[in-house]
């Protein structure tokens, strides 16, 4: 089980299933709620009949790897090895002359990890996290019958943390796949799995939240929306499912918010139905194939709505476009807010993200995109999405940022030069002006010296006249944005300017 960065953890939510409510009437189109009455009336959900249903379908997977000997005759387990390891390196050390020290022998299998899954075709293909089997040399799969299978990796995609495995067995027991559109904020579910080894084990709680975006904060991570649910999951639990009270499987159990490594109220599940279309891909073809429309985005804020003289604060406002790429050609600007995709509305940078890269690459959509204040519809055909190599952007000039004497800010807080030839042709850009010095808001707001300014607001910076000219008409009540390109590419920054 994943825990989250100790950065992104803050005051921690008490959620237990004491809490009791009152029967309420049935929502129109949403099933009944089994249930067993208790004293006093109160009426509290029946999970037996769902776990004896869907329980055979959830397996516990044990991992080993391979633990590097490095010391022959020595186990690692041996009082003195950590003495022979700093102080007598055998390889090194007995090697005779004239021969190169020999690849470390490897040691035996040992326990690596633990870990759930569960099945989803009768022939023996299973779904799990990627994490809970990555460096396993050997798995192993224990069913609810206690039957043992040996498991290979069909494939396992780490951008989403979802993994399929194969065991050779036929008329298997199965989950259903649940549709996560129709779950709601509030609705029971349970998690089946192993916390801490012990298989099979139930717990119950209730979703606490949808689309929670970026948990881990990394950016080789795609931007899962995960389910946050309090229902107890601990390390174990990964994989397993997450059901709702029609016994389909909603959600991967994935992830926990913790300062101690278990259960601390809140848990998380990557929902259902972005987890299978990655592993219906890694059952048919192996491999998990994305879509790109190469753009640079991100959120729109209330003040970037305010500035761009959005209406709503909601789509993905673009940063950059990659040169020849499907949104180049579809004539995707920058400073455009793409609103929506085949009339689909775009919730944020994230959600725009995840839904481009779920689309085979050669299908064609339609964005309606926000510019100059007014909505257009640009056609364009998705692309395949492949990791990008680094990129190392040079730093056009930031040694030469500082000046001897300190320089005089104008109203934004803000003192730039124009580009040299040399600064263009690195940052590959046409126009521009550099930053030379910040203070204020600007500063607070993370521009500093080096960073090229190339728009304020819906007006393109050409030059240090066009800069001045721009900042005289800007009224400085209102936020500003700006679009920057720096060493890690293209982004807005909004502000709003210090009035005194």
């Amino acid at each position: 089980m994943k825990r989250l960065p100790h950065a992104l953890l803050g005051a921690m939510l008490a959620l237990g299933l004491s809490s009791q409510a009152q029967p309420q009437p049935q929502a129109q189109g949403h099933p009944v709620t089994p249930s067993t009455a208790v004293a006093g009336g109160i009426v509290l959900p029946d999970f037996a009949d769902l776990v004896d249903k869907y329980g055979p379908a959830v397996v516990n997977i044990n991992t080993q790897t391979r633990v590097t000997q490095r010391i022959p005759g020595i186990s690692e387990d041996d009082p003195f090895y950590d003495f022979f390891r700093r102080f007598m390196p055998p390889e090194q050390r007995n090697a005779p002359k004239g021969r190169q020290p020999q690849p470390e022998p490897k040691g035996p299998l040992r326990p690596y990890g633990l870990g759930s899954g569960f099945i989803v075709t009768q022939d023996g293909y299973i779904v799990t996290n990627a994490h809970v089997v990555e460096n396993a040399e050997e798995i192993t799969v224990r069913l609810n019958d206690k039957r043992e299978f040996k498991a290979k990796v069909v494939g396992a995609d780490t951008r989403s943390d979802v993994a399929v495995l194969k065991v050779e067995a036929t008329n298997l027991p199965t989950v259903k796949i649940g549709d996560t559109s129709k779950l709601r904020v509030g609705e029971w579910v349970i998690a089946i799995g192993s916390p801490f080894g012990f298989a099979n084990s139930v717990t119950a709680g209730i979703v606490s939240a949808k689309s929670r975006d970026n948990l881990a904060g990394d950016p080789n991570l795609d931007a899962v929306p995960f389910i946050q649910t309090d229902v107890a999951v601990n390390p174990g639990n990964s994989g397993g499912p997450l059901l709702n009270m029609r016994g389909e499987v909603v959600g991967i159990n994935s992830q926990i918010f913790s300062r101690t490594g278990s259960f601390a109220g809140i848990s998380f599940a990557i929902p259902i139905d972005y987890a299978y279309n990655v592993a219906d891909q890694i059952m048919k073809t192996g491999h998990v194939t994305r879509g790109r429309i190469g753009v640079g985005i991100q959120n729109v804020t209330r003040d970037i709505a305010d500035s761009l003289g959005l209406p709503k604060a909601e789509g993905a406002v673009v940063g950059n476009v990659d040169p020849d790429s499907p949104a180049s050609r579809a004539g995707v600007e920058v400073g455009d807010v793409i609103q929506k995709i085949d009339g689909r509305t775009v919730e944020g940078s994230a959600d725009l993200s995840r839904t481009i890269r779920a689309i085979r690459p050669g299908q064609k959509v339609t964005l309606t995109v926000w510019r100059n204040g007014k909505a257009r519809e640009l056609p364009v055909t998705i692309a395949e999405f492949k990791d990008p190599d680094e990129q190392k952007v040079a730093e056009a000039g930031k040694g030469n940022a500082k000046a001897k004497e300190p320089l005089k800010t104008d109203k934004l807080g803000l003192a730039v030069k124009e580009l040299s030839a040399e600064d263009k042709k690195a940052l590959k850009i046409a126009a521009g002006v550099m930053v030379e010095a910040s203070d204020g808001a600007a500063a607070a707001a993370q521009v500093g010296p080096g960073d090229v300014i190339l728009r304020i607001n819906n007006t393109e910076i050409t030059s240090v006249k066009t800069f001045k000219d721009t900042v005289a008409k800007l009224d400085l009540k209102k936020p500003v944005s700006l679009l920057i390109r720096d060493q890690d590419g293209q982004r807005f920054i909004t502000f709003r300017p210090e009035v005194g």
